[in-house]
């Protein structure tokens, strides 16, 4: 069964505001990590998102210019 975006947002979220709300230094340094981490998944996404579909799309989404979205996610 394929699960919904929202639905695996709504998780990582929940997941995410326990690593955010405890007291542990080693959850503030996982954090860290996921942010360097969602930001090579966002890499990812646009390249797959403008592959399947275009830049433009992906820069309507990011609520950008076609060319910043290209220049920021293309490498």
């Amino acid at each position: 069964m394929s699960r919904e975006p929202t639905d695996i947002a709504a998780e990582a979220r929940t997941l995410l505001d326990a690593l955010a709300y405890s007291t542990d230094p080693t959850a503030f340094q996982t954090l860290l990590g996921l942010s360097q981490y969602v930001g090579e998944c966002l890499g990812i996404s646009a390249r797959t998102l403008a592959e399947a579909k275009s830049w433009s799309s992906v820069a309507g989404l990011a609520g950008t210019t076609k060319q910043a979205a290209w220049s920021r996610w293309h490498h």
